[in-house]
């Protein structure tokens, strides 16, 4: 079996079966094929490829954070005192096990990691900051910048084009 490793080796079938699945991960291996006009089992045997290759890596359910009472979005720039890769670790494994936040990046520059956290109100946000964030080890500054409103949110990714496909 081919091993994908980029972009380039998915073909204009693969890229129809991903652009599909990301409006409708829940659509049937029939209407599947039938919209990208390929037998059923075809279908399946491209869908599971991409499964076994990690180009779909998990298929998920999106929520709607504000009618869960999920109101309150903010970005968190971390800065560490240390920077040893024992220190890095061990913050990002304490972030990894908190449900506020949704995205932790490491990043270059001013800060060391950008958090995209969520919230019920204010009074969570701040308990957050004071008990759970900042005092864990190596942690020296926090800034916090609450969203105002979403402009954009999505989780599709472009793909390349149909035509500059092999």
């Amino acid at each position: 079996m081919e091993k994908y490793t980029s972009a380039e080796r998915l073909d204009k079938t693969d890229l129809k079966i991903l652009r599909e699945l990301q409006e409708n991960s829940r659509i049937s291996i029939s209407e599947l094929a039938r919209r990208i006009s390929l037998s059923q089992p075809a279908t399946h045997t491209r869908l599971k490829r991409l499964e076994t290759f990690s180009i779909i890596r998990k298929h998920v359910s999106l929520l709607d954070r504000e009618k869960l009472g999920l109101d309150l979005v903010c970005f968190m720039q971390i800065r560490l005192q240390a920077h040893s890769e024992k220190a890095l670790l061990a913050f990002e494994k304490a972030v990894q096990s908190l449900p506020s936040v949704l995205e932790c990046h490491y990043l270059t520059g001013e800060f060391d990691y950008l958090l995209k956290t969520i919230f019920r109100n204010r009074h969570e946000l701040e308990h957050f900051d004071r008990q759970i964030l900042s005092p864990l080890p190596n942690v020296v500054q926090v800034i916090t910048s609450v969203v105002l409103s979403e402009v954009k949110s999505t989780t599709v990714l472009p793909l390349p084009s149909d035509t500059a496909s092999k």
